[in-house]
């Protein structure tokens, strides 16, 4: 159903993109833009990936640089059955973490140094098993063809404002015009948010199922949601268009933000994680690695003083 609802939201998306273009140029107007559309679709499904690590600068580590989260992503990927992604961290105070990728052979991980300093081993396998859930539902891809598309119709919209929209329209019909430039936007910002809130609780379920644990996913949520809105992400400020790629929005809050935000209430998504323990009887499910390589003293293994960089 959740499949269901996305492809409908997402074909809403593109019929609103075409009627703007419609709005601008008639008929052809239209056909430009489902070109425009599938061309920038077509440039992001092999960019994206690279677009958005770099945006954040994030830089890759492996089992030398980051023994422990990189054998924690890979003990996890191992669990969901997929292959094993890139791991990324980035130099942000901010506890985050985001996927990307078009598809699972070709994912990545992002955690901020925020994240790995402030969340237990456990809060942190539950945070990398939601993300690593994004990439075998390939919300990855999806989310960043809806932020492109949404992205577009914004700019389409501001393009007919100004040229004054289709050269046939008078009185009324220039009204009706005027009003579509200026909600289509805010359309196709809803719609983004809709999709976003559906992959999140989707993502978070099955999260939860390949961590062992929905709680350690329910705690983290409530480390996270605090310490953003103390926190500040200036990359994600000057990068809003991103925000629904991270497990929290990573925006102040301030202003239209917080009116508009791409995830829903971490209240709500913490209750759905606990009648999901409920279901699975998870209280006696054993920590995440818990061997040899992963000593049970603190986050990490290290004293619970310090990050794991510590």
């Amino acid at each position: 159903m959740n499949y269901l609802r996305t492809g409908m939201l997402l074909a809403g998306l593109t019929a609103l993109f075409m009627g703007v273009g419609y709005l601008i140029g008639g008929a052809s107007g239209a056909m430009i833009a489902l070109v425009i559309a599938a061309a920038t679709n077509l440039v992001t499904y092999w960019n994206s990936d690279r677009m958005v690590l770099s945006m954040y600068g994030a830089h890759e580590v492996d089992r030398q640089s980051a023994p422990e989260l990189v054998g924690l992503v890979a003990e996890l990927a191992g669990r969901a059955g997929l292959p094993m992604p890139r791991v990324f961290v980035v130099d942000e105070a901010q506890p985050n973490a985001f996927a990307t990728g078009r598809n699972p052979e070709n994912a990545a991980v992002a955690v901020t140094v925020g994240l790995m300093n402030q969340l237990s081993r456990e809060e942190l396998a539950g945070v990398i098993a939601h993300e690593l859930a994004h990439i075998k539902n390939h919300d990855t891809l999806l989310m960043t063809i809806t932020a492109t598309i949404a992205g577009a119709i914004s700019m389409l919209a501001q393009f007919g404002m100004f040229f004054g929209g289709h050269r046939d329209n008078n009185g009324p019909r220039i009204v009706g015009s005027i009003l579509m430039m200026i909600l289509a936007p805010l359309g196709a910002m809803l719609v983004q948010m809709a999709i976003s809130r559906t992959r999140e609780y989707a993502a978070d379920n099955l999260g939860a199922r390949i961590a062992g644990q929905p709680m350690w996913l329910a705690s983290a949520l409530v480390k996270i949601e605090s310490a953003a809105h103390q926190v500040p992400n200036y990359d994600a400020e000057r990068n809003p268009a991103t925000a629904h790629m991270f497990i929290i929005n990573p925006l102040s809050g301030h202003g239209i933000d917080n009116l508009f935000t791409t995830h829903p209430s971490t209240q709500n998504r913490i209750a759905a994680l606990q009648q999901l323990a409920a279901e699975l009887g998870t209280q006696a499910t054993p920590s995440v690695g818990a061997n040899e390589n992963y000593p049970p003293h603190g986050p990490w293994g290290r004293s619970s003083s310090r990050g794991p960089w510590g």
